[in-house]
């Protein structure tokens, strides 16, 4: 049986990025916990086509390969940098261009980054509802970072790292057998 594949999304074109960092924060801890193969991607990996594109057919290959990489998942993380209490346009253009019924009944992490605790509320007002509109099953646990959480661009605060355990423990309920072989291991 092939292991189950994970795909992060950071909607930033930053590098280093805290949002980045934070997703793939998140998918190392998926991918030992339940053993799925992952892959993390940025905007800067999706490159310049996603500006200039109207429709999915627009897109070069590298932004469609994203983009199927993302369909084809059987779980997503997804990561929004925090600008003016939303998520970025072009993050939310990429969005966009998926179909909604690739997105349908899929398990999401969503996360979010912002300056200060502000924005902490940007998962539940702006991402929750962008993925309801897909159908996905966006995990009850959301997670906010903010600047004071990271040193270096890695997560490290306690606070945070906890918050993150719980989100990828809820992937249970989407995984059970990778659980079940888990427990067993221990």
């Amino acid at each position: 049986m092939a292991a189950p594949k994970l795909v992060g999304i950071a909607g930033s074109f930053n590098r280093p990025s805290k949002t980045y960092a934070l997703v793939q924060n998140v998918a190392e801890r998926a991918t030992e916990r339940y053993g799925f193969t992952s892959r993390i991607y940025d905007l800067h990996d999706v490159g310049p086509s996603l500006g200039r594109a109207l429709w999915r057919k627009e897109l070069d290959d590298q932004a469609k390969d994203v983009i199927d990489a993302i369909a084809a998942s059987d779980a997503l993380i997804v990561g929004a940098p925090t600008y003016k209490g939303s998520y970025p346009g072009l993050f939310k253009h990429l969005v966009d261009l998926i179909d909604p019924h690739e997105l349908r009944a899929k398990p999401i992490i969503i996360t979010a980054t912002g300056g200060g605790d502000r924005h902490a509320l940007m998962v539940e007002h702006q991402l929750r509802p962008l993925f309801g509109f897909f159908m996905s099953h966006t995990l009850p646990t959301a997670v906010y970072a903010s600047d004071r959480d990271f040193a270096d661009y890695r997560v490290s605060s306690a606070p945070l790292s906890n918050r993150i355990e719980e989100v990828v423990g809820e992937l249970a309920a989407f995984f059970p057998v990778a659980n079940s072989i888990l427990a067993a291991a221990e």
